[in-house]
């Protein structure tokens, strides 16, 4: 039931919003009474932190098991943790919109527990860039940190407009952010085709 409240609350606040939803419009949704409700989340803002560290938590996983794996490059863990983010939007599009758009919602005690994951993956993210930098896959004359935030700003804010049934897959959008990220967008100059 605890799943099911949480299923139901995320589409809700995707809809709604955090504030515009009430507890009642939950429990109505599900079909049980507010005890039920209680019996499982002291309050809808201990709902958000729980959705809030699903969230969280599971993309750190899914990114920390990436960077773990000695066969695969830094360019090739940079791709999985793009993929990662815009794939998990197929799976976790509404948990997505909820994090992002509601954080606000999080008191500060709770915000304390949140903003060091998010914190961590970023920080994981600027190691694996300036380890790249280091080993000579990527250009070494860029700030790792803004690297960072740009990847994660324009993967971040992809659950606002990456339709998953759309014209092109979860690994072709990332495919072209990391092209995009790697490459850049400039023609290569005919002295540079050439030698390819």
């Amino acid at each position: 039931m605890k799943e099911k409240i949480t299923e139901c609350s995320i589409r809700l606040f995707e809809k709604k919003g955090f504030s515009e939803t009430s507890i009642q419009d939950i429990v109505d949704a599900l079909g049980v009474t507010k005890g039920t409700f209680y019996y499982y989340f002291s309050s809808k803002e201990e709902l958000l932190m729980n959705i809030h560290n699903g969230y969280i938590d599971e993309l750190l996983n899914q990114q920390e098991r990436i960077i773990a794996d000695e066969m695969k490059s830094s360019k090739e863990k940079l791709f999985e943790i793009v993929y990662a983010l815009i794939g998990n939007i197929r799976q976790a599009g509404a948990s997505a919109k909820v994090f992002f758009r509601e954080i606000k919602n999080l008191n500060e005690e709770r915000l304390s527990q949140i903003i060091p994951k998010r914190d961590r993956f970023r920080i994981n993210l600027e190691n694996l860039i300036r380890d790249g930098m280091e080993n000579g896959e990527l250009r070494s004359d860029l700030d790792a940190s803004i690297v960072t935030f740009g990847i994660l700003g324009a993967a971040n804010w992809s659950y606002q407009w990456f339709n998953p049934e759309g014209r092109m897959s979860e690994r072709e959008v990332a495919e072209s952010f990391v092209e995009m990220i790697l490459n850049g967008l400039g023609q290569k100059d005919s002295n540079e085709k050439r030698r390819q």
